[in-house]
């Protein structure tokens, strides 16, 4: 049974040419906004807990029975590690980053 008032699906209409460049120059944009967000936090992350200044400021002394975690080096080399994978995004995200460079 076929009935006359169903009109088949017909395919989403393709973004204009002005829109998709928009579209692409926003996403390298957020792109490039996530790479330089990553690789400061990465490089703060990873250099930060290793200098004096790690132990002198106010979340170090706010509780003062928990400060031997805070000057702990395994804990130091956590926040580090932390810094480590916000690298690794800034990298994904720079590769990824090189299709946009290939002409579509």
């Amino acid at each position: 049974m076929s009935d006359p008032e169903i009109q088949p699906a017909t395919e989403s209409p393709t973004p204009a040419p002005a829109q998709a460049r928009l579209s692409r120059g926003l996403q390298i944009t957020l792109a490039l906004l996530i790479v330089v967000v990553c690789l400061e936090l990465g490089l703060f992350l990873l250099v930060f807990p290793w200098t004096d200044y790690w132990t002198s400021n106010y979340f170090a002394t706010f509780i003062p029975q928990y400060f031997w975690i805070w000057e702990s080096a395994y804990f130091k080399g956590a926040v580090s590690g932390l810094g480590v994978v916000n690298l690794l995004i800034c990298f994904s995200e720079i590769i990824r980053l090189r299709r946009f460079a290939s002409p579509q």
